[in-house]
């Protein structure tokens, strides 16, 4: 085996501790993982992300659920508008972007570079959000809003992360809390199944119009499983809070070398 392909292997492993270990964060590494390091191109790339972050959100889903965290019917109802927008996304809106977004002088922005750029703005949102790291759990007293507030939200939030190839739990987690009145630690579970749906959902689009690897994407997802229960099992050692601090400057950072890969 090449020596590219047991670091992205390693990866893949550190790509299910992060999603054990924080209940987010897996698309944000998988991405330029096998963009940078395994030489995919950003469409296959973010397709196999939907892939891996799926699957490994599903083993994450039931754990949760065991625990009673997971607020099966809301996660459900949010699903529903975000699932129509990731398959859309990639069955139509990915595949129809034009090979060049625009020229200026010496500059093309070409639609490669434009997924990625769009991937990092999205990378430093989620860095500050995991970087502020609120200690207190908001206190939410307001009633839940309109369906129908919350199906256009669904159809924004899956459409980006249909973009990106992202679970997009980092977006749904503050969502459920804010608008669907649910505690942090349950949010965090039942913005698993809606991950798990959403990712799966687009990746069916994917399939209709990529040539999947599978044998390379079904050895990846196993390792991120192995890797999503080894997070589990050590985050009731490790302090949440502290890691994913930690991990909003890894994201930074990453986010800033992806901007520079890209623009420079």
């Amino acid at each position: 085996m090449e020596t590219t392909a047991i670091i992205g292997y390693i990866g893949a492993l550190i790509v299910g501790l992060v999603l054990g270990l924080i209940g987010g964060g897996g698309s944000i590494l998988t991405v330029p993982l096998l963009v940078y390091l395994l030489a995919y191109n950003p469409i296959i790339a973010t397709a196999y992300s939907l892939f891996v972050v799926g699957t490994t959100s599903l083993v994450g889903t039931i754990q949760k659920f065991q625990k009673g965290l997971v607020d099966v019917k809301t996660g459900l109802a949010f699903s529903f508008p975000s699932f129509i927008a990731v398959y859309l996304s990639r069955r139509y809106l990915v595949q129809n972007i034009p090979e060049t977004l625009f020229t200026i002088s010496n500059f093309e922005l070409t639609k490669d570079m434009g997924i990625m750029v769009f991937f990092a703005i999205i990378m430093l949102v989620a860095s500050v959000s995991m970087i502020k790291n609120k200690k207190k759990e908001a206190d939410i007293t307001s009633a839940k809003q309109s369906y129908y507030k919350t199906f256009i939200q669904g159809l924004v939030i899956g459409a980006i992360t249909g973009l990106i190839g992202a679970g997009g739990g980092f977006l749904y987690v503050p969502a459920l809390v804010l608008w669907a009145n649910i505690p942090m630690k349950k949010a965090v579970g039942t913005s698993l199944i809606i991950v798990t749906i959403n990712s799966l959902i687009g990746f069916i689009g994917d399939v209709q119009t990529l040539d999947i690897e599978w044998t390379f994407l079904l050895t990846f997802t196993a390792i991120s499983i192995v890797g999503i229960l080894l997070g589990t099992y050590f985050s009731k050692f490790i302090s949440g809070k502290k890691l994913k601090k930690s991990f909003g400057y890894f994201i930074l950072l990453m986010a800033i070398y992806i901007m520079y890969k890209e623009l420079k």
